[in-house]
């Protein structure tokens, strides 16, 4: 069996496979509530064969949101619409999970098709007008963008309890993994950065100040979280920006996570600047989920063009992550994990394992008609004498 087939156990839940969709904001929600489009998005993930189908980045409260559109967990009457996901994503053979996030600085702002920027009179005049935002110092994203405030000790207290209620939620819900979302220069990603923290108190300064709010947060949500339940936390591992993070900083913060009882780290890049573009190639952030899973020796998701079954394979049996997470190629073809399969499978093996039992009867009868038409004609005409 290809290493990409193989189960994963963290805590008490199996992973069927080592496959997992990255989040992906959608920017679909009303008032941060789950509807039809979302279930159908992330159901069909399970139908397609993935091990671990994770919901976007779903806010704790109603300023931590990117957009008028993301998803929330800052209320009750939010839980039901994603417990209906999670059941069918685990009804068909996936294990469901949740990122948790606050947006900080980047909150308040449009979707992207609308322009990925302020607020303009397009959005107001539908109603969808801006809020107040936050962040560890009070430094706007970019020119033009929403100027944040920044948070006194007694709000850093208050955002905690949020992520921790909405951890409660999570789990009510009926999600099996969370995720912490401490990357791509939201609020938690910022009090990382020395390039967006120039605080002064006990949270600012040194790495290990800059470290301490990120770590109460995860702390918190491991607390609230079963602990046979596991838990994720997403990073931007550099800032591809000079005197940003690096590398180095990545692995002694995840050697912290471990020791607060986090089970991977998923590592991802960039996003705290404008002027940080990561250098884009096929598999260009898998060097630093292998650092982390090396040197901080904790399990690790590789993340970012991964695209093609042999690529993923080969990560895998290198040693250089323990998850495969994927996002845009998902989109492009939800049951990549099963074309895959077929890929990477022995001669003789059966073409079909593992598709939703629905389909393999009907695509199995298909293969068979497609054997005789691609067939040479002397065949295809032995077929029909027969």
């Amino acid at each position: 069996m290809a290493k990409l087939f193989e189960q994963i156990t963290f805590c008490n839940i199996t992973i069927p496979n080592r496959t997992m969709i990255a989040p992906m904001c959608m920017y679909s929600a009303k008032d941060g509530v789950a509807n039809d489009f979302h279930l159908v998005h992330l159901g069909k993930f399970a139908l397609g064969g993935w091990g671990l189908v994770m919901v976007e980045a779903t806010a704790v409260e109603p300023r931590g949101r990117i957009t008028h559109g993301d998803l929330g967990l800052w209320s009750n009457s939010q839980i039901a619409p994603l417990a209906r996901i999670a059941s069918f994503i685990k009804e068909h053979g996936a294990v469901p999970a949740i990122q948790l996030a606050h947006a900080g600085r980047k909150a308040s702002v449009q979707r992207p098709w609308e322009g990925d920027g302020p607020l303009t009179d397009a959005q107001f005049n539908v109603g969808e007008t801006p809020w107040d935002v936050v962040a560890p110092s009070a430094i706007a994203f970019d020119e033009g963008w929403l100027r944040p405030a920044e948070l006194s000790i007694e709000e850093l207290q208050q955002i905690t309890e949020s992520f921790r209620s909405a951890v409660r939620r999570a789990l009510d819900a009926g999600f099996e993994i969370i995720e912490m979302h401490a990357a791509h220069g939201y609020l938690l990603n910022s009090f990382l950065s020395p390039l967006t923290n120039l605080r002064t108190d006990q949270y600012g300064g040194s790495r290990e100040a800059r470290f301490r709010f990120p770590l109460e947060v995860a702390d918190a949500m491991r607390q609230e979280w079963p602990s046979h339940l596991p838990m994720f936390v997403r990073l931007s591992a550099v800032d591809y920006v000079q005197d940003g993070v690096t590398i180095e900083d990545t692995v002694e913060f995840s050697k912290k996570l471990k020791e607060i009882g986090v089970d991977l780290v998923d590592c991802s890049s960039g996003g705290i600047s404008p002027k940080g573009i990561p250098p884009r190639a096929y598999g260009f952030q898998v060097p630093f989920a292998e650092s982390v899973r090396k040197n901080a020796n904790v399990p690790t998701a590789a993340v970012g063009l991964i695209t093609r079954p042999e690529q993923a394979e080969k990560i895998l049996v290198d040693g250089q992550a323990d998850l495969i997470a994927i996002a845009r190629e998902a989109l492009a073809d939800p049951f990549w994990p099963l074309h895959a399969r077929t890929t990477l499978a022995e001669k003789g093996s059966d073409r079909f394992e593992g598709w939703p039992t629905q389909y393999q009867v009907w695509l199995s009868k298909r293969q068979r008609v497609l054997r005789v038409l691609d067939a040479p004609d002397s065949a295809r005409e032995l077929s029909a004498a027969s």
